[in-house]
């Protein structure tokens, strides 16, 4: 193993001009909800040559091509088991590379891939603790095809798991692949987990995996090669919604089945900042101020922000001054309340009742929203 000093994470030269950008599109809706860089191989004779140090490289690279674009979507990265079994050095060089690069732990989304053989469990669940406990949303990539022990799965929480896109590929034909799919997806939605699909090439497999369960996408149909954050997605939402299960107690899912991931921006960010963000991203629905630990203090409505700014002297009242006066306290919920409950917590204000709700984990941090028209979708089937 290459010592973790040899580790560094300046760019590779001539990486980001050749960046792609990718949406994670929530079929619910048709929104996007994260945005996953790919990015092409340096030029010969540049960047590292060891396998943890070229994955930081690239998670930070990325970073910095998503932050040219002008976006505060969530960005989704990848990053190999055997660099997250590295341990904490490895893990505070790609957090401090993200930091610089103008991402915080609640923006970034870390996929993690490949096998995990008997030798990394322990490593691996280390790192997928610390960087959970960091205020990172952690997925689990490869699935259905690489080893990935479901103990590990339970114990990381992930916020979501990516299929194999060769399976996922497959899934439309139906026969067992399809039945696979559907028994990950029982899986992962007893967990609370989203399963994305990537790679999706036309509207049979689309609306296949759709019916199987499957919340996210990524791939060609949904948008072209040169597609930039800000540009609209196909609006491909499938009919219909994904089957559920038998709830096993009357109060039925949990609210973190319907949790997407949030816009967020320091507390003390101004409404001219928090302006230049609702007019370059169509998605967000709200964005959430956060303080320096993660924990939501205030949460901006769309429709009502814009609306101060429609009039004469919209922007010259409100520009110059802190974005928390024109937003309102956010309505939190913790990530394991049953959906009914938040549905009710929702309705207890009449003049917000469709107000994204704000789901935080064990410690009070931001963990994403929640549309309630996504909660009355779902409750009503």
């Amino acid at each position: 193993m290459t010592p973790v000093a040899v580790l560094d994470t300046r760019p590779p030269v001539g990486v980001a001009e050749n960046a792609l950008f990718q949406p994670v599109v929530d079929l619910g809706s048709g929104s996007v909800v994260a945005v996953e860089t790919r990015l092409g191989p340096p030029p010969e004779g540049h960047g590292p040559a060891d396998p943890a140090a070229v994955d930081v490289h690239r998670a930070v690279e990325g970073a910095r091509a998503l932050a040219g674009q002008a976006t505060r979507l969530p960005l989704k990265i990848t990053v190999r088991a055997e660099t997250v079994g590295l341990g904490r050095s490895v893990l505070n060089r790609l957090h401090q590379g993200l930091h610089d690069a103008g991402r915080r732990p609640q923006e970034v989304i870390v996929c993690i891939t490949g096998g995990f053989a008997p030798a990394l469990r322990g490593p691996v669940s280390a790192g997928v603790s610390d960087l959970r406990h960091a205020g990172y949303l952690v997925g689990f990539g490869g699935l259905g095809t690489t080893h990935a022990p479901l103990d590990v799965l339970v114990e990381g929480t992930p916020y979501l798991v990516s299929l194999d896109a060769d399976l996922a590929g497959h899934a439309a034909s139906g026969g067992r692949r399809a039945s696979l799919v559907e028994a990950l997806v029982t899986v992962a939605r007893s967990l609370g987990t989203h399963v994305l699909a990537p790679g999706v090439r036309d509207e049979e497999q689309l609306t296949r995996l759709h019916a199987l369960g499957v919340r996210l996408a990524q791939g060609p149909l949904l948008t072209p090669p040169d597609w930039r954050p800000g540009r609209p997605v196909k609006a491909l939402v499938p009919p219909g919604g994904p089957p559920r299960p038998d709830a096993a107690a009357d109060l039925g899912p949990r609210v973190s089945e319907y949790v997407l991931p949030a816009v967020t921006m320091p507390d003390d960010a101004s409404a001219a900042q928090v302006l230049e963000v609702l007019s370059t991203e169509r998605s967000p629905s709200s964005i959430v101020l956060v303080d320096a630990r993660q924990r939501p203090r205030y949460t901006v409505d769309r429709a009502r922000f814009l609306l101060a700014f429609s009039g004469a002297y919209g922007h010259a009242l409100h520009a110059r001054k802190p974005a928390a006066r024109l937003a309102d306290e956010p309505r939190l919920v913790p990530r394991s309340v049953p959906a009914i409950a938040a549905l009710r917590a929702a309705g207890r204000e009449e003049e917000r009742v469709y107000d994204d709700l704000v789901v935080t984990d064990e410690i009070g941090r931001c963990l994403g929203i929640v549309r309630v028209s996504d909660l009355i979708r779902g409750m009503s089937r």
